[in-house]
Order: C-alpha cells, then structure tokens, then sequence
C-alpha cells in the first residue's frame, strides 16, 4: 500500500502471496540480530536486505503491524512491538488477519442496525463464527481506521457513519463547499513533501495498485490525498471538519470502490491537481477540485448541478 503520514490501515486478508512471505522474512531478520522492543524498521533497510522494492516492503511491514509484530505512529514509520525473543515461536500463519469479508459484513450490519452501537468480542465471536484472536484483530483495524473506539470498561463503541445515499451525497456537497475554498485562503502553502508522497501513492496505484490494493487501503490513499490538500490552507478546523467527513463516509465508500475504471481516472486526476499546486496555480486547482469532487458525486451517486 503506498504510504501516508498516519499511521497505516493493516491490510486484511486479501493480500498476495508475496505479502506473507516477505513478512515472515522481516520477522527472521528481527530473531536473527536480536531486535529489541521499538527498534525502528525502515523500509529502506528492508529493500537492500531483501532485494525488493519499497511498496511490497510496506505492504509486509503493514501485515507484521496486524499480527501485532510491529506498530507505526505519523512520521516515525514502523517500531517493533515486542521484543524479539518475545517472537521465537510466532507462526505468521496462526495470526492473518480475518478476511476483508468479515469486516465488511460486521460494518455493513451495523449500518442496517442489525448490531447495536455498543459491542463486546464476546458478540462478535457468537455471531460470525470468529476466534477471539481474529475478532481482536479486526477490531484494532477497525480502530485505526476510525470506525470504532475502545470502551473504558470492556467492549467497543463504533462512531458515527453515513447510512444512507442522500447523507453520503450531503457529505460530498459538503466537501465541495470546503476544500476548493481552503486552496484559496490567504497564505496557503501546501507541504511539498507530503505532496510528493501522494504523488508517489497515486502513481504507485496506477502501476497496479488498484488492482491489488483492499477498498480500505485504497480509501486511505485517496483520504491521505484530499486531507494534504486542505492542510495547505493552514486551518485546523478545515482539516478536522474534512477528517470527520471521512471517517464518517468510510464504509458507504467502501462500496463503490469496485470500478476500477474509475479508480483509474480519480488518481490522473489527483495527479492533474497536484500538478497546478506544484506549480502555485491555485485559482486553476481550486475550480479543478470542485470539478474532480462533483464528478465523482454523480459518478458514485447520481445527481446534477
């Protein structure tokens, strides 16, 4: 999965082959040289070891992050989260992560209220045939992608998602109000670093990406795109309003994200804009935005100006 500045989603099942192996490869690393705990793992390192290029790297290194053998946090990338005697006997293949299925069939009960907004693993287990291990698993990748919270006590809330067409439709009218206008305010500069790391996602998931890549992974990117944009503008509340949207929106968009086609003309098209910002052309990028976010309304949606 191309990178981003958060911490990234762990991938769910629906990985390939590759993915696995490279993983259990950057665990006998770990066991050999005797990594301890918050030993930072950069991808780098692991591309001269292994041979490979940087994306199938991270796609490992976000496997090992769902098997709890390593965690991430923005701008640190990847510690190991335990010591490496902590992993001698761990068989990569008792920890996978449950599949893309079951998670999704778990968020989309809940938005048709089939569970309720509170639940224990205990629930879960009873009612998807699931280990406890599995169960855990799928509800810290939930958590990190910001669809539940854990309960002080035991069990788990989820947040607030859009149920419906017409609200998933508000929310892109919305958005369309917000983000053209944030590239306009005064003083806005976007961080042309992390502009080249979307770049370098959007080209990534043209190279094949999308083809590969779970709807989470490839939500994440473009959420990564749209929310570096509107940092530009140097205004907390654009970016928290924005990153709410999101968060909010996740599983209905989850849903449409199966027309590759369109997948393919979303990243030229994010491609197309960082190239006006790049180029400081900010009245041009903000009618482009608009155009892009109204596109693909009525694209996923349906509807008219």
């Amino acid at each position: 999965m191309p990178s981003t500045a958060a911490a990234p989603a762990a991938p769910s099942g629906n990985v390939s082959p590759l993915i696995p192996k490279l993983a259990a490869q950057i665990l006998d690393i770990v066991r050999r040289e005797e990594l301890p705990k918050g030993y930072r793992l950069t991808e780098q390192s692991l591309c001269d070891e292994l041979g490979v290029s940087r994306s199938p790297v991270r796609k490992a290194l976000q496997f090992l992050e769902a098997a709890e053998v390593v965690n991430s946090s923005p701008n640190r990338g990847f510690q190991l989260a335990r010591d490496a005697r902590d992993l001698a006997g761990l068989d990569l293949a008792d920890t996978a992560a449950p599949s893309e299925d079951a998670y999704m069939r778990i968020a989309s009960d809940r938005i048709k209220g089939h569970i309720e907004q509170e639940v224990t693993e205990a629930d879960l287990m009873a009612r998807y045939g699931l280990a406890r291990p599995q169960v855990q698993r799928l509800l810290n990748t939930m958590a990190k992608d910001g669809l539940v919270d854990r309960k002080p006590g035991r069990g788990w809330v989820f947040r607030r998602m859009l149920t419906n067409v017409e609200s998933h439709r508000e929310s892109y009218r919305f958005r369309m109000m917000l983000e053209p206008a944030a590239i306009l305010e005064p003083g806005y500069a976007v961080d042309l670093a992390e502009l080249e790391r979307c770049r370098r996602e959007q080209q990534e998931l043209l190279d094949g990406g999308i083809e590969q890549c779970t709807p989470a992974q490839l939500f994440q990117a473009g959420s990564h795109f749209h929310e570096t944009v509107a940092a530009g503008s140097g205004n907390r509340f654009v970016v928290d309003a924005l990153r709410n949207v999101n968060q909010m929106r996740r599983i209905v968009e989850y849903g449409t994200l199966l027309d590759r086609t369109r997948l393919h003309r979303q990243c030229e098209e994010h491609l197309q804009l960082i190239e006006l910002l790049v180029r400081g052309e900010r009245m041009e990028a903000s009618l482009f935005l608009r155009q892009h976010l109204n596109t693909a309304r009525i694209t996923k949606l349906g509807g008219v100006e």
